[in-house]
């Protein structure tokens, strides 16, 4: 039975004992009628509405949830002050922490990648026969596809290491998963068609050089791998030294991405011309504007000829309410996924976003 509490019995007596001058109770606001809570939680809570800390602790919250909007970077409640020191000096630094006084130490989890649910991805050439020019990884059964599927991605990083060489270099790793899901294909009963893991590791740099205006503020090195994790002869996957190069001026970021493949063996090479077709490098161009982001990644094999192939990926994240977001991505080229490195195709996806780049 649940214990009432003493201030219930305590009222009665003391409107018929105490004087006609005492017998007011004190104001619910006030902070002797927090004494009388048995509870310790009510009690707390009692203490925190009468000294107005809940409303401190309220703004605090908001300001927190605002630095995670901005930064991508998850932490508990904090005061005020220190809110405002994680706040984003550009974008380069607010993702990455490129100047000594945007320093949070190691493990604290941040968005990498746009982490997004797209209910409707619709595509105007389905890939029914993956092929490679590895036979063991051609597909010779004709795959019963829909041209509309869902897709979603998550991605995070974390730094693991601060300060790698005294005051300059941190160790990051990253982990993004995207998922192509044929939620609509009754009859093949909602198999995904594909998912792509890719974990990678890289030693980042702050640097403060400026060309043509724009301010060159980062630079990293690192390795990444790319697999989907299938069997043959669905099975891709490639591992490559990567380096990122950023820039920035105003609202406006360009990061240029050239990377090299580590060389397989042939006979256990799942995609070997997948430089041709996925490319060499990739440019990518953010732009925001009254808090919508816009986001523009070009890739190319830097080949002419028969090996002259790239791609093209627009997204468009716009507030909805607080933290959610609607994210809108176009795509046209080689390499929507690993499985579909060699396949040209046009898509279009439309759905919500938590987490923007």
């Amino acid at each position: 039975m649940r214990r009432l509490p003493f201030a219930l019995f305590a009222l009665p007596i003391a409107v018929f004992v105490a004087p006609p001058a005492r017998a007011q109770n004190p104001d619910p606001m006030d902070i002797r009628a927090c004494t009388a809570i048995q509870g310790d939680a009510q009690r707390l809570a009692c203490y925190d509405r009468a000294t107005h800390r809940d409303d401190t602790v309220a703004a605090e919250q908001k300001l927190a949830d605002e630095a995670v909007r901005k930064t991508g970077v998850f932490r508990q409640v904090k005061p005020e002050t220190e809110i405002a020191a994680i706040a984003p000096r550009s974008l380069l630094d607010s993702r990455w922490e490129l100047e000594p006084d945007s320093k949070l130490g190691t493990f604290n989890l941040r968005s990498y990648q746009p982490v997004y649910v797209m209910p409707f991805f619709a595509t105007s050439r389905r890939n029914s026969l993956p092929s490679s020019p590895n036979p063991v990884d051609t597909v010779t059964q004709k795959q019963q596809l829909d041209n509309v599927e869902a897709k979603f991605q998550l991605s995070l990083k974390t730094k693991v290491w601060q300060g790698v060489f005294g005051d300059a270099g941190d160790l990051w790793v990253g982990y993004t998963q995207s998922s192509r899901w044929q939620v609509y294909n009754v009859p093949q009963s909602r198999p995904f068609r594909e998912s792509d893991y890719e974990p990678e590791a890289l030693l980042v740099f702050g640097t403060g050089y400026s060309v043509l205006g724009w301010n060159g503020h980062l630079f990293d090195i690192g390795i990444d791998h790319q697999s989907n994790g299938r069997s043959d002869p669905f099975s891709r996957s490639w591992n490559r030294v990567v380096a990122d190069f950023g820039f920035e001026c105003g609202n406006w970021m360009v990061r240029l991405r050239p990377w090299w493949r580590i060389p397989e063996a042939r006979n256990d090479d799942n995609n070997p011309d997948i430089t041709d077709y996925v490319g060499r490098g990739e440019m990518q161009v953010l732009h925001f504007w009254n808090d919508q982001e816009f986001n523009l990644t070009l890739r190319h094999s830097l080949r002419g000829g028969a090996a002259n192939h790239g791609s093209a990926r627009l997204s468009w994240s716009f507030p909805l309410d607080g933290n959610l977001r609607g994210y809108v991505e176009m795509f046209s080229g080689y390499g929507e996924s690993l499985i579909d490195y060699n396949h040209a195709a046009t898509y279009l996806g439309v759905g919500l976003s938590l987490l923007d780049w």
